[in-house]
């Protein structure tokens, strides 16, 4: 479990494919690897990893053929910076909202524009995801935690300060960018809750 509160800018530094599959060697930079056994969850481009080795300033993890199609790992490049955050601990502060690291669709950027010292996305939900994004909710974008400032049809707009333009990846998205996204489980469970009252 995670908040979405990125941590750190990583970057890959390998990409090894292993039997169909791929091992990504990631840099950190201010990320304590020290306290991340091997194991343990990472956050990675909104995506739950296991840390499969952790040596010095780096970490690997195993990505399978699903998360590949999935998300947009498949896409990853060395050199590629991603956003990452490790997984919560008894007594950490939550600072966003609750994120499974589970992406549930691949959305697109569709625009950008300065709003005073922020910035605007607009972003486009798949269709079946689109349900689930609220005004003044929550939405997990490429692992960051970002209040849904507006919704029509399918898109939506957030607001990102100077702050996460700064420390996440999210400053420097274009528009035809594709980026993951996990809506607010919240928003599932209220909508099964009520498929069963419906009964």
């Amino acid at each position: 479990m995670f908040t979405g509160i990125v941590q750190d800018i990583g970057r890959v530094q390998a990409i090894e494919p292993c039997g169909g599959d791929v091992r990504l060697t990631i840099a950190v930079e201010r990320l304590e690897l020290g306290r991340i056994a091997v194991g343990e969850s990472i956050c990675v481009e909104g995506c739950c990893l296991t840390a499969t080795g952790v040596q010095g300033k780096t970490f690997a993890a195993d990505v399978s053929r699903e998360t590949l199609t999935l998300t947009t790992l498949g896409e990853l490049k060395p050199g590629s910076a991603v956003n990452l955050e490790p997984s919560l601990r008894a007594g950490d502060p939550l600072g966003g909202h609750l994120v499974s690291g589970h992406v549930d669709g691949v959305a697109r950027v569709t625009g950008r524009a300065g709003d005073a010292r922020s910035l605007r996305l607009i972003i486009e939900a798949p269709a079946p995801l689109a349900r689930y994004i609220a005004r003044k909710g929550s939405v997990a974008v490429n692992g960051v935690s970002l209040t849904i400032n507006d919704v029509e049809g399918p898109s939506f707009g957030v607001n990102l300060i100077p702050f996460t333009q700064t420390v996440t990846t999210l400053g420097s998205l274009e528009a035809g960018t594709r980026v993951n996204l996990e809506v607010d489980p919240i928003a599932r469970y209220v909508e099964r809750l009520i498929s069963m009252l419906d009964r």
